[in-house]
């Protein structure tokens, strides 16, 4: 060994640690840039699931951006009529599911020629009953407003004759009513602005530190058997258990709870229910008590009320993640018909009567049918009869409707 180590020149020494300098060098540079690129690779991983999911935590990219929607085709106020909603289908069993549906983002909000009586009523309730009807948590602020600026973004291009978008905020051309969208302070709550925007009543749902979404700012005005002030701040499930939901727990909450987790920007999706109410209110159903008063139940309604008093009461819901605050915008549009006019159009009378008979003794007893199920169904029989005798073929229902409607 140190005959060998005498054979090396200082020649030969300065080469190899140039060479050894070198290499190190080169393995340094490999190494830096194999472990940035794994840290850079993970950090856009992380950022990509995190605004797929809406996570508050995670680390974000560009907030997304909903495209702009093209307008409604020939939409009027004095003759678009509302859409012909029919939520409902034959028995003999009735499937208590989410029933969710994607559509598309333009199809958002749904305005139509009852706009002028849904804007009067919302206004009268907005002037009377404000506390009882509008609010916003504090943690929800930043998502109200959100809520307010992609529906001052949304409304006067997908509703071009009724709303123009001004430099701070928005017309209505046919109310003449102007919102100023960027003072600060607002001239009212985020949520009561949003209100008068549209028909539907709507509602944010914000994650809490366990990762449940909770209602932390609503204007619900025309729910009709609901009220904001008893659901404010409940996580989903307890919004729904309160209520007395048939099957949530079994059914429905698990797959909710990952629903409300998963919701991505850019997804928009609806849901329809269908109810009967035992009077003409669109606001609030008197018929299970006092909108103001500690007993809100069925139990209070009149029994067998003539078929005229029976209105069918539909809901189109739809729900959105905002892309900023990742709060979910859920939007309650409510169709609201007499049900001898209802029973008017080809094959719904026998499929509503279907419907009806169908629900379980949970749902039954929910939607109220002891109290007007004879009633209904008998009037239902005889139209239904009627259109049969006139000649309307079964056969052909599945090729003149699709549902909902």
């Amino acid at each position: 060994m140190a005959l060998f180590a005498s054979r090396i020149t200082p020649v030969m020494q300065s080469s190899v640690a140039l060479y050894l300098v070198v290499a190190f060098s080169v393995a340094v540079v490999y190494f830096v840039r194999y472990f940035c690129a794994g840290a850079v690779a993970r950090s856009r991983s992380t950022a990509v699931r995190g605004a797929k999911a809406g996570s508050k935590g995670s680390l974000s990219l560009e907030p997304y951006v909903y495209p702009v929607p093209e307008a409604y085709p020939d939409w009027s106020i004095e003759t678009t009529k509302p859409l012909p909603y029919r939520a409902f289908r034959y028995g003999p069993k009735y499937h208590v599911t989410m029933g969710l549906r994607t559509v598309s983002p333009e199809a958002w909000i749904e305005l139509d020629n009852d706009f002028p009586k849904f804007h009067a009523k919302k206004a009268d309730r907005l002037a009377n009953r404000l506390e009882k009807h509008v609010y916003t948590d504090p943690i929800a602020w930043d998502a109200a407003i959100e809520l307010l600026d992609e529906l001052v973004r949304y409304l006067p291009q997908r509703y071009p004759t009724l709303y123009r978008r001004m430099p701070v905020g928005i017309d209505n051309l046919w109310s003449g009513e102007s919102f100023n969208v960027v003072q600060r302070p607002l001239a009212e709550d985020p949520m009561a602005i949003c209100a008068r925007l549209v028909q539907d009543d709507l509602a944010l749902m914000v994650e809490g530190e366990d990762g449940r979404y909770y209602l932390r700012a609503g204007s619900i005005l025309l729910a009709g058997f609901w009220r904001l002030q008893d659901k404010l701040g409940m996580p989903l499930e307890d919004i729904h258990t309160t209520g007395e939901v048939p099957q949530y727990r079994e059914k429905l909450h698990r797959g909710m709870a990952n629903f409300f987790t998963r919701l991505r920007c850019g997804q928009t999706y609806c849901r329809n229910n269908y109810f009967i109410q035992v009077d003409d209110d669109l606001a609030w159903s008197e018929s299970i008590g006092c909108e103001d008063g500690d007993l809100v139940s069925w139990s209070t309604a009149e029994k067998d009320r003539a078929v005229e008093h029976h209105w069918f009461r539909s809901e189109r819901q739809s729900l959105r993640r905002l892309p900023k605050s990742k709060a979910v915008a859920f939007t309650i549009r409510t169709y609201f018909h007499p049900v001898t006019e209802l029973a008017q159009e080809d094959y719904v009378p026998g499929r509503l009567a279907s419907a009806v008979r169908s629900w379980g003794d949970d749902v039954a007893k929910y939607k109220g049918r002891e109290k007007y199920g004879r009633v209904l169904c008998e009037y239902l029989d005889r139209e239904h009869q009627k259109q049969l005798d006139q000649g309307l073929d079964m056969s052909k229902e599945d090729e003149v409707r699709a549902y909902p409607f």
